[in-house]
């Protein structure tokens, strides 16, 4: 008994894979990233033995324009 054959009712599409993330994907980086910018910020929680003072000059000016 031969199986049957199927053939397609359309033809294949060739243009590019439609992706759609979802609002999570987003949403959780960028609220991961906010939530250790600002403990970065709080130069008191810091206990860094030989911090380089250009970056806690920097630091320090981020939390000031932040905090205006």
């Amino acid at each position: 008994m031969p199986a049957r054959t199927h053939f397609r009712t359309h033809p294949a599409t060739t243009g590019g894979v439609d992706v759609r993330l979802p609002w999570w994907a987003l949403a959780l980086p960028v609220l991961a990233f906010g939530i250790l910018f600002l403990l970065i910020l709080n130069p008191s929680d810091a206990h860094a033995a030989g911090a380089d003072p250009e970056i806690a000059h920097l630091v320090e000016r981020a939390r000031q324009l932040l905090t205006r």
